[in-house]
């Protein structure tokens, strides 16, 4: 049973080794217990940078992980606090991410996705059991006990949980990741239990083809699909689905909750408890290949750390994206949270031309793209303009001054200038909880104040093990006085900040090589391609800024 002790040394019972990850106010470590020898993973949280609200809510995580005793859920084991700090002891879980055991397999089967599942849901009945709910279900909180084959699927990170009382429905705050929000979160109705099972409706949809059921550039627009339960089954990858299994996911993301099916409910339902009889056995190999290419572009968003976008429609430079079909819907940069980011809308009209790259995405064709964040399935088209009127290239030379003023904020450490500049009330995905939404700037102050972690070449790296923090930042352009030009530009800025730990050994990549990268080369050409602006890379903050070409 975990204990909470307020005398005991930390160290006096537990002896601490590597760093496995890093947040704002937080750092996780492999530790050892001294009577016993068992490994486990320690969360240190310096209390002394919390607020009152922050200390409330890690005695709340505190309580809740110590409710929860369940095979598939990670096991809190001790609770100490000393002075300046707060040890909370997990079981140590060395299998890594659900999603990316599943692309290493030789053989991935609608019944291992019923296997799945059905482990997710053994754990998010449990919770609810104890009157918890999550609210942050997503793949990055999925992770796997060893790397044993057949090891048990764990739910991790209640640092968003909340108690509730029984099946009352009541406001608790807006919370979650963009993707897996219910739509009673997003009208912000009163909820409960049943939003963890939309999350896993969302989650389920993704085991079986390897994309989510919703997405849209534009997050507005995201949220309004959400809202109105937009999604469906395309051919032809759901072809081969058992209608079973989508009679589950429908009923997983019933957009009234009350009518929504319950953890224990999904428990029973046929293909969950009867696979082997129910579910097919058929490998599905483009399942792994979208899911792997999910997988990379969630990667990608764990190694920028802040991602600052402003997407407007703009009437030059632009052709109209082809129509995505209602099911083809989720968020999306790069891997864990960017939405907006790549194609958008245009009432002028543009002359194609073939992009030089080397990236099949790039082609000026209707393609079929995974969105960068969180692995967005959508048909559009490139293109690129070939003409600029004299306003346009006023308008650019604008957006180059605001944003040399945004570097040179950043790069003295002048968070006063930096604030001036941003808009106060831009949402954001705290790196500590791996994409919660949040409201204001306080990581931002805290990266500032830690400016020697932060090294030009982290950006865009193949994941490192444990992954960098992201924070994405997302802001209307229309709500801040300092950038009224992007309203009428429409395009996308990007400035990325990389936090490396040098005891893990990370090597950094020179940065001629990491720009020449496919991933890169893809991203480049994403933002600068249809806009006349090519991207600079300054050190030593990784920032990345538009200039004209």
């Amino acid at each position: 049973m975990a204990t909470t002790a307020t005398c005991t040394r930390f160290t006096d019972d537990y002896q601490l080794f590597e760093e496995l990850g890093k947040g704002a106010f937080s750092v996780v470590r492999r530790c050892v217990k001294k009577t016993s020898t068992q490994e486990y993973a320690a969360k240190i949280i310096n209390t002394k940078k919390l607020s009152a609200r922050d200390h409330q809510k890690l005695e709340r995580e505190a309580r809740i992980c110590r409710l929860l005793k369940h095979p598939n859920i990670v096991r809190l084991h001790d609770s100490i606090s000393e002075e300046g700090f707060h040890y909370l002891v997990f079981d140590l879980v060395t299998g890594g991410e659900l999603f990316e055991d599943i692309v290493a397999r030789e053989y991935y089967s609608e019944a291992d996705a019923s296997h799945c599942i059905h482990q997710i849901l053994e754990s998010v009945n449990h919770i609810h059991q104890h009157d918890i709910v999550h609210r942050d279900l997503k793949p990055e909180n999925l992770l796997l006990a060893s790397k044993c084959k057949g090891a048990a699927v764990k739910l991790a990170d209640f640092g968003l949980a909340i108690e509730v009382q029984g099946e009352q429905q009541a406001w608790f705050g807006f919370a979650g990741t963009p993707g897996y929000l219910s739509p009673e979160v997003l009208r912000k109705d009163p909820y409960g239990k049943p939003v963890d099972i939309w999350a896993c409706g969302v989650i389920l949809y993704i085991l079986l083809v390897g994309y989510p059921p919703f997405w849209d550039e534009d997050q507005h627009k995201l949220y309004q699909q959400i809202k109105a339960g937009a999604y469906d089954f395309p051919s032809p990858e759901w072809d081969t689905v058992t209608p079973e299994a989508k009679n589950l996911i429908n009923q997983m993301l019933t957009i009234n909750p009350a009518k929504r099916i319950t953890a224990d409910q999904a428990l029973k339902h046929p293909w969950v408890c009867q696979r082997s009889t129910v579910a097919s056995m058929m490998h599905r190999q483009e399942t792994v290949e979208c899911l792997r290419k999910f997988n990379a572009r969630r990667k990608l968003k764990g190694a920028i750390l802040t991602t600052m976008l402003v997407s407007r429609n703009f009437s030059v430079g632009r052709q109209s994206s082809a129509p995505a079909s209602p099911a083809a819907s989720a968020a999306g940069l790069a891997g864990q949270a960017a939405k907006s980011l790549l194609n958008k809308k245009s009432d002028g009209g543009v002359k194609k031309r073939k992009s030089s790259s080397s990236v099949h995405l790039m082609e000026p064709q209707t393609t079929v793209v995974h969105n960068a964040t969180d692995g967005i399935k959508g048909s559009t088209e490139s293109c690129n303009t070939t003409t600029e009127d004299e306003d346009l290239k006023v308008r650019k030379q604008e957006i180059i001054k605001i944003t040399e003023q945004l570097i040179e904020a950043i790069n003295n450490g002048d968070f006063e200038a930096y604030t001036k500049i941003c808009d106060p009330g831009l949402t954001s995905f705290e790196p500590e909880a791996l994409g919660n939404l949040v409201e204001g700037m306080d990581f931002h102050k805290f990266y500032f104040e830690n400016r020697e972690w932060v090294r030009a070449a982290d950006i865009l790296l193949p994941a490192p093990s444990p992954p960098l923090p992201l924070s994405l930042l997302t802001f209307s352009s229309s709500q801040s006085p300092a950038f009224p030009l992007f309203d009428l530009l429409g395009c996308t800025l990007v400035y990325a900040f990389a936090s490396l730990y040098p005891e893990d050994g990370l090597k950094l990549t020179p940065l001629k090589d990491l720009l020449q990268s496919p991933t890169c080369t893809f991203i480049l050409q994403r933002l600068c391609g249809n806009t006349g602006f090519t991207i600079r890379v300054s050190i030593p903050l990784s920032l990345t800024s538009f200039r004209e070409h």
